[in-house]
């Protein structure tokens, strides 16, 4: 079967779309080679062919895809969290959605997040783990670093808490990459279900909350001297503010700039470019609507907003997005892989510079709810899927020449 691609001509904020006959070859196929997860949310190549892997809603495991055998990393701290028995009467309305059952067990959002590897690790063995914390106050995002030793993580020192602490089972973020400078970036989104609950001043634009807001560190989690300033009263690590829920960040091989997906409400999902000190706008601007039609975002004097480089006319839920550099799609030489949550849909985004030129849906009669596209250090690429009618039936699957 033909695919089709679209030639997108950005025009500042219009798009003109073309549609034209791809080419027919290489024909990508999918290949399961693992089953049996837990919703995966991320993976990190220790060799060609074995990885760590994050279960959102189970473990953490060292997994060797030619044997297929799993073995649990011990250490994970015990502030995690990842299922909630909800209470209605405990909650103030739009919270959670509003058809949510009284006394149903939900994990929405949270559980475990992104695992990355010190760019040094076969040396210092140090990882990163995002996953979501809990009090007797709530929930937050929260970052760690460790080492492996043994299937176990040790020497475990918090990285970043993104206090305070709320209610709610929405919008970590958790995204995490490194950038040519081994510096640390980390996404955490503003964790409000509906906007009728945003302060005066809204969460991702107030410099003072951590929540809503793209962090840039040092490895050992200090603050870099050149971060840019948000004032003398903002929290520290702050590289861009104005963010609701962006998971998946990575580097262009090319240009070293990062990369970010976003989710928007109704429509409004967005592909960005990281930049010093940008502010991307939420909730004051978006390229989508509001959960609530009662919210009017107030107007912030002052204050300029970055685009997006591209924002999606349906809904796509775009997550763990990356860069393909391997050898087999030789056509996908240096596109990004963006894979969504909604509608299970797959897409291949050609760059001019820092422009899309093209961007094109993959499988589109073979769609799986997807989280993250990972390539392997050899240039296979892989993408980890889940699916909520059973959740332990998430798979790690290798897209394959035919």
């Amino acid at each position: 079967m033909k695919r089709i691609i679209l030639v997108l001509l950005l025009l500042s904020a219009c798009k003109k779309e073309v549609k034209v006959e791809a080419p027919s070859y290489p024909n990508p196929v999918k290949e399961t080679v693992i089953d049996g997860l837990s919703r995966p949310w991320s993976m990190a190549f220790l060799s060609e062919t074995e990885v760590l892997l994050s279960e959102k809603d189970g473990d953490l495991l060292r997994i060797d895809l030619t044997t297929k055998e799993k073995f649990k990393i011990k250490g994970i701290p015990e502030d995690r969290f990842d299922t909630l028995l909800y209470k209605k009467a405990k909650y103030r309305p739009l919270t959670f959605p509003p058809s949510l059952p009284d006394g149903s067990k939900i994990t929405y959002n949270a559980g475990i997040l992104e695992i990355l590897l010190h760019p040094d690790f076969e040396d210092n063995r140090q990882l990163y783990l995002s996953y979501v914390a809990e009090s007797n106050e709530g929930s937050t995002t929260k970052v760690i670093r460790a080492e492996l030793e043994n299937d176990s993580l040790t020497n475990i020192r918090q990285i970043l808490l993104a206090t305070p602490y709320s209610d709610g089972l929405f919008h970590y973020g958790g995204g995490m990459t490194f950038d040519n400078e081994k510096k640390l970036y980390i996404t955490v989104g503003e964790r409000i279900f509906s906007e009728i609950h945003e302060p005066e001043l809204p969460v991702a634009q107030d410099v003072t909350d951590r929540r809503g807001k793209i962090y840039r560190l040092n490895s050992d989690g200090s603050i870099p001297e050149d971060n840019p300033d948000f004032g003398p009263d903002a929290i520290p690590g702050l590289f861009a503010i104005g963010i609701r829920a962006a998971q998946g960040i990575t580097k262009s091989p090319l240009t070293g700039a990062l990369w970010f997906s976003e989710h928007g409400t109704t429509q409004g999902d967005e592909i960005n470019l990281l930049e010093k000190g940008g502010n991307y706008g939420w909730p004051i601007i978006t390229s989508g609507g509001y959960r609530s039609k009662d919210y009017s975002p107030p107007t912030l004097e002052g204050v300029t907003y970055t685009d997006p480089i591209w924002y999606w006319p349906q809904t796509v839920a775009p997550t763990g997005l990356t860069f393909y550099t391997g050898d087999e799609f030789p056509q996908w030489k240096n596109n990004i892989i963006v894979p969504g949550l909604s509608r299970g849909s797959l897409w291949r985004v050609q760059l001019d510079g820092q422009t899309i030129v093209s961007m094109e849906e993959l499988f589109m009669n073979d769609r799986q709810r997807s989280r993250k596209a990972v390539q392997s250090p050899e240039g296979k690429l892989y993408l980890l899927t889940e699916d909520l009618a059973d959740r332990t039936n998430g798979k790690i699957i290798q897209i394959k020449p035919e």
